[in-house]
Formats: structure tokens, C-alpha cells, sequence
């Protein structure tokens, strides 16, 4: 029997918990936990298959041991809040429980992208015979997998990727995010980070700009270049790598609206005094916004996230882009969810199969890079996210 439990009731929590219940010839039963119980059963109550809740404090080790020692699964999945990475790792080490997440660990006081704190687990989850998958997203995650599949099957060596991520929908609100603000607002609004000749370049946040034409009618948008966590461990896994970039598309009025937020304070994460008590600006900010789970009925358009490889191939120069397009309004019609959450979703419950089959396994502490990608993205795609290769085409390298 392969029992799940999954910590986490966003949107993201909402989508694995409707996915682990289609995977019903590998995971046989299902448990879903947020700090807000009422969250999970609205969830429950959308799925057919069986799916029973609980109540935790993800900040809580004590309490999540005793919800896993209950529950007894087989894998933890957790899609809570990145700041509770290394308590639920703390968890199933003291339980003897394998782990996955979609997002790196970061500091509660810090917009920090980094993998160290996670990778330092490696020796602990070895000693126990327990095996840790990280960023099993999309990006991170899918686009880890992209690129050790051109690794794999379209160039002998990998020397430039570029990660290409688009939301090209739209929910006429004014503004809003389409994940958690909190977690959106401090990623955008971080350094710049990208590795260039063995070393990491700092720019400012969102200062370089292309414009991209993305396939499928989606057409031409501006992407901004920003810090995401899959380079770190791309660059070391597949040290080939010479350059490795992230681009994101924003609308003029997403960038207007930060703007302001930002010139206003409202993005701060540090504490500020308000009548006598302690608040955080963007905890407050993240209150007044929209829930991202109010969008799904509201959004229509489509995504699309890649990675266009550059390197060598039989001693020529050669590239290939590797995509999904991902559409909201599908996506909301079998779960309830916009794209955003759905390709987050979707690939924490393929990477939560391939860990219970046994398809990718080991001991300690892994990337999503570090596996064999075919059988991770055929299983994606029966799943509902296809992989689309685009084999060739111009070396168009984007500065």
C-alpha cells in the first residue's frame, strides 16, 4: 500500500490532492494536512476518491511527527510554505519517512533562494536509508528535467540554458498574483542573479528585458530576467554549463503596480510598528490581495515554460527548446485550479510516482536533474502536461 500525505491546502495542496486520487494504481490512500483544517475538507469534498484531513502547524516539528506517525505514509508531499521545508525534512528523518517539495527552503527574514540549508541534509537522509526529492514543480522541477533530457538525448555537452517561463492569461483584476503573494512579490523583487563563465552575476531585480516569441499563437512578450533556485543546482550537476539565465514575463501593470507597492514600503519584510503592534508590510499586503485561489474561474489564456538548450552535438554547434503549453480554463474545468497551480501540481504527484515505483531512487538528498528525465516526462504528459521538443533550429542566444 502507498499511502501519501500531503501538507499544504493552497492551491498547489489542491491540485496534488485531486492528482495523487487519478494515480489510484500507485497511491492507495491519501491524506491531506493544513494548519487550516476546513481548507482540506473543502478540497476532500471536490474528489471522489477518499481523502482524509487533519490539522497541523507546519512550524511544529512535534506536531508533524505525531501527524505522521498516525498517518503513516509511505511519502510526505509537501507544498506548505518554503519557510517550513526544513521542519517537515526534521519530521520525516524522525519518522523514517521519504520527502518531496516544489519550492527551496528560504529564511523567514530573508528573500534567499538557495539550496544549502536543504543539500545540507544530504549525510542525514543517507545514514537512514531515506531518500529527499527537491523542487519537483515545474520551475524548479520540470525545467530541471528539460534540461538533463537535452543533456541526455540532443547534445553531448550543455554550455547555455535558458528557463523561459510565460503566464500569457489573464483575470482582469487590477492586480494580484497567481501564487502565493508573499512568496511572488519577495522572489520578483530579489537581486538578479545569473551564471555566467563560473560565477554568479548580480544585476538588479527585473532591470534586463527581451522580448520573446512564443509558440503556438501565443506570440511575441517582454521577459525579465530574474534569480530562480533551478540554476544552482543545474550548474552543479551539469557543470558543462557556461551560462545559465531565467526569464519571466510581466505585464506593464504588474510592473506598475510593484512599483508603487515598492516606492510605498509595502514590500518590506521587515517588521514595522502600527498602532502599538508589530506587522510585516507584504504579510499585511498579502491579506488584501486576492486569494490566488479565487482566480481559477476568472483566468483564461495559456502558459508556456521551457528551456532553450545551446551547446554541442557532434562537434556542431546545435540547440533545442523543450516547452508545455498549459491552458487555465482546462485546467480549472478538471481541478478547480488555474495553470499556475495545476503545473506545479501535476509534476510533485509525477515525481511522487516515480519515487513509490521505484523509477528514480536513492539515498539522501536530490535534485530533479540528477534522475533519468524520460520516464518522469512520459508519465507528465499521460498526466496532462505534454512535452513539445523543437529539435534545432537558429542559435539565437538572448543576452
Amino acid at each position: 500500500m502507498s499511502k501519501v500525505l500531503i501538507i499544504g491546502a493552497g492551491g498547489v495542496g489542491g491540485v496534488v490532492a485531486h492528482k495523487c486520487a487519478q494515480a489510484t494504481g500507485v497511491i492507495t490512500a491519501i491524506t491531506l494536512a493544513s494548519r487550516t483544517e476546513s481548507k482540506c475538507r473543502a478540497i476532500a469534498a471536490q474528489i471522489e476518491f477518499p481523502v482524509a484531513t487533519a490539522q497541523v502547524n507546519a512550524d511544529n516539528v512535534p506536531e508533524l511527527i505525531a501527524l505522521i506517525e498516525r498517518e503513516k505514509p509511505k511519502l510526505v508531499i509537501n507544498v506548505a510554505l518554503p519557510y517550513q521545508d526544513l521542519t517537515i525534512m526534521d519530521a520525516c528523518l524522525a519518522t523514517g519517512v521519504d520527502y518531496l517539495d516544489t519550492a527551496n527552503y528560504e529564511p523567514l527574514d530573508t528573500a534567499k533562494f538557495e539550496y544549502s540549508w536543504q543539500w545540507a541534509y544530504q549525510d542525514r537522509f543517507k545514514e537512514k536509508g531515506l531518500m529527499a526529492l527537491l523542487g519537483s514543480g515545474f520551475d524548479p522541477g520540470v525545467t530541471n528535467v528539460y534540461t538533463a533530457l537535452a543533456a541526455k538525448k540532443y547534445l553531448d555537452e550543455v554550455h547555455e540554458i535558458d528557463i523561459i517561463d510565460a503566464n500569457a492569461g489573464n483575470h482582469g483584476q487590477p492586480f494580484a498574483t497567481n501564487f502565493n503573494p508573499e512568496i511572488n512579490i519577495r522572489e520578483v523583487t530579489a537581486p538578479c542573479r545569473h551564471w555566467e563563465n563560473g560565477q554568479w552575476v548580480e544585476t538588479a531585480p527585473l532591470a534586463t528585458k527581451q522580448n520573446f516569441d512564443f509558440p503556438e499563437g501565443i506570440g511575441p512578450m517582454n521577459i525579465y530576467r530574474m534569480y530562480h533556485e533551478e540554476m544552482e543546482s543545474l550548474v552543479k550537476h551539469i557543470p558543462s554549463i557556461k551560462k545559465a539565465q531565467f526569464w519571466m514575463t510581466f505585464s506593464d501593470n504588474y510592473l506598475k503596480h510593484l512599483e508603487v507597492l515598492q516606492n510605498v514600503g509595502m514590500t518590506r519584510i521587515d517588521e514595522v510598528e502600527y498602532n502599538g503592534q508589530k506587522i510585516v508590510p507584504l504579510q499585511f499586503l498579502k491579506a488584501v490581495l486576492p486569494d490566488p485561489g479565487s482566480l481559477g474561474p476568472l483566468t483564461k489564456g495559456r502558459t508556456c515554460i521551457g528551456v532553450i538548450a545551446r551547446g554541442i552535438k557532434d562537434g556542431k554547434k546545435k540547440q533545442v527548446y523543450i516547452y508545455n503549453i498549459c491552458d487555465h480554463e482546462a485546467c480549472y474545468r478538471e481541478v478547480k485550479s488555474q495553470a499556475i497551480s495545476y503545473t506545479t501540481g501535476v509534476p510533485a504527484v509525477v515525481g511522487a510516482i516515480m519515487m513509490l515505483t521505484a523509477k528514480w531512487r536513492g539515498e539522501g538528498v536530490f535534485n530533479m536533474e540528477q534522475f533519468d528525465p524520460e520516464p518522469f516526462l512520459e508519465k507528465l504528459g499521460s498526466m496532462g502536461l505534454p512535452t513539445v521538443v523543437v529539435d534545432g533550429g537558429e542559435w539565437a542566444e538572448l543576452t
